[in-house]
């Protein structure tokens, strides 16, 4: 049996979701040419496009790729997908990533899988963002999904209180396990304890970075306009989850099929 055959026979597998994730990660690099820079995004719905990638490289496809996350580097080494550091380039020809949230406005929420500060600096690299998603993603306003944002661990505690102050309900992100978030610090009180607590802070989640990821546990629809105004501008808030009108188009997958959709005018960069 070929590795595309073998790749179709493990797919009938995945449960409808996972295949509506892999139908869009497939049908995104279709895109992909001979000779191309391109950024590989991290997480669930991104993996499928890595899986696809390194097949097309398999089969004699010549370009090389700019890693979002370390976990990405791994994904892309192990299937032999040439990466550059993102120091190597100035100019990306594609970037393929996944989405947590995103609405009629091509306005989204990334960085479930924390990778949200890496993820942006290649969008803004690339010629042309393309995201792959089911159809759960796709939500009438952003906000349901918790916004991440990454702040510097120096002077965590005093940044915490401010953000909570806004009203914006931070929680402070640890790990559970490998990959899984976890939320059981639900006070601002609780948050400033683990911080300040050696052996519980190595619960934190810290980026590839080395910074600190804190969650707005916000409602749906988010006040864009309020976030940027007083979010932005404080001292520590290196970046957030707030992709706004960055991808020029979108896979979505599932039933069987994918669905593109275009972005009309997407930002310039």
């Amino acid at each position: 049996m070929d590795k595309l055959n073998s790749s179709e026979s493990a797919a009938a597998e995945l449960s409808p979701i996972e295949q509506g994730k892999r139908l869009a990660g497939y049908k995104a690099c279709e895109c992909l040419r001979d000779g191309m820079l391109i950024g590989l995004g991290t997480g669930s719905t991104a993996f499928y496009a890595i899986e696809r990638t390194g097949q097309l490289v398999a089969e004699g496809l010549r370009i090389k790729a700019v890693a979002t996350s370390e976990a990405t580097a791994k994904l892309a080494a192990a299937r032999h997908i040439p990466l550059l550091s993102a120091d190597a380039v100035t100019e990306l020809d594609v970037a393929i990533d996944g989405v947590d949230e995103i609405d009629p406005q091509f306005n989204a929420i990334k960085g479930g899988g924390g990778a949200l500060f890496r993820e942006k600096i290649i969008a803004m690299m690339s010629k042309e963002v393309i995201w792959v998603m089911d159809e759960r993603k796709l939500v009438p306003a952003i906000g349901d999904f918790h916004l991440p944002v990454e702040i510097l661990p120096f002077g965590a505690s005093s940044l915490i209180y401010k953000i909570d102050h806004l009203g914006l309900k931070p929680r402070l992100r640890c790990r559970r396990g490998e990959e899984l978030p976890d939320w059981t610090c639900p006070t601002v009180r609780r948050q400033i304890e683990v911080l300040q607590n050696p052996s519980e802070s190595k619960q934190l989640w810290v980026t590839d970075n080395g910074n600190l990821l804190v969650d707005l546990m916000v409602d749906a629809p988010l006040d864009l306009g309020y976030i940027q105004k007083n979010l932005l501008p404080l001292t520590g808030v290196l970046e957030t989850g707030l992709f706004l009108n960055i991808c020029a188009r979108m896979y979505v997958g599932g039933q069987g099929t994918v669905r593109e959709i275009i972005n009309p005018s997407p930002a310039k960069r």
